[in-house]
């Protein structure tokens, strides 16, 4: 559940600069942890980057719709143990919530409009964790009805709400049991379940992310083969450099799969990964300028014996 949601822009006179804000805990964002962001949205060119700090997650994304410039991100706040994977099917809606209704030079029109997404993304999270949140909800829904004369529809929403909730509680533990034990098929099945029963309540928002969530696993497997074979690219690369007959541009030609490894780590949200590589990035980069230096001292070292 995020605790924390910021919106800000990237000047490159300025560097980033907050534009509002809102949290439900002591927890914030720092100029710190906006630096650290500048630099993967800038400099490494990353749509969605995340940064993780003590117990929390920092997460930003990019927000292409509010300016020409591209310059505008928005940014959660999350605890350490969330799936960002998931989540960001309903960051995605809060973007596009965000850009409709964004007005530059109301900032505090925008604060209440960060307040307002954040609560309502909450009360998402805390329907699927408690049931009886989702019968009080129906318990809403009927009366709604009963007060516009629809008898029928009022009556079999009041059956289903007999069930339904529990139903869709246990579906969701058997699939998150599921993900814990990597069987991607039989989770995103469950997550599917739950999302037909969340329709027959006609909950929509929670159907939208229990489907996303379902999509999101089930790409999983795809995505590790996709690792695995960057990864193989990158093992080859460096079993060359082991040959005496080393060419320079050899840790040149490394970064690229390095760079499209780290995408695809995060993609994953696997940050032990993605420190290795971006470890990696830095050695190879200054391997590479190394490398030529050492190419050029020996064509000249070439040229001079030539001359003996």
């Amino acid at each position: 559940m995020p605790i924390g949601i910021f919106l800000y822009e990237i000047e490159k006179s300025f560097g980033p600069q907050i534009i509002a804000d809102y949290y439900i805990t002591q927890e914030k964002v720092t100029p710190e942890i906006l630096k650290i962001f500048n630099e993967k949205h800038i400099k490494k060119h990353l749509a969605d980057a995340t940064h993780r700090f003590e117990s929390f997650l920092y997460y930003s994304s990019q927000i292409e719709a509010i300016s020409k410039k591209n310059n505008y991100y928005l940014g959660f706040i999350l605890k350490e143990e969330e799936d960002l994977i998931s989540l960001k099917s309903i960051f995605e809606k809060i973007e596009t919530k965000i850009a409709q209704d964004f007005t530059p030079k109301d900032k505090k029109k925008i604060k209440t409009l960060l307040k307002d997404v954040l609560n309502s993304t909450i009360s998402l999270f805390e329907k699927l964790k408690e049931p009886i949140i989702i019968k009080d909800t129906i318990n809403e829904k009927t009366k709604k009805m009963l007060d516009e004369g629809k008898l029928q529809e009022a009556r079999e929403l009041i059956d289903l709400g007999e069930k339904i909730p529990e139903k869709l509680s246990t579906e969701i533990k058997l699939a998150e049991e599921s993900l814990k034990e990597l069987n991607y098929k039989k989770a995103k099945k469950s997550y599917l379940k739950a999302a037909d029963l969340a329709g027959q309540i006609r909950e929509t928002e929670i159907v939208d992310f229990l489907e996303k969530k379902a999509e999101n696993v089930g790409n999983i497997p795809d995505l590790l083969k996709t690792r695995d074979a960057i990864n193989k690219g990158i093992r080859k690369k460096l079993k060359e450099l082991e040959d005496i007959k080393l060419e320079y541009k050899i840790y040149e030609n490394l970064i690229p799969l390095i760079e499209k490894n780290i995408k695809l780590s995060y993609s994953l949200e696997d940050t032990d990964q993605i420190k290795i590589l971006e470890k990696l990035v830095k050695l190879s980069n200054s391997a590479s300028k190394i490398a030529l230096d050492l190419k050029k001292l020996d064509d000249k070292i070439k040229s001079l014996l030539k001359k003996v």
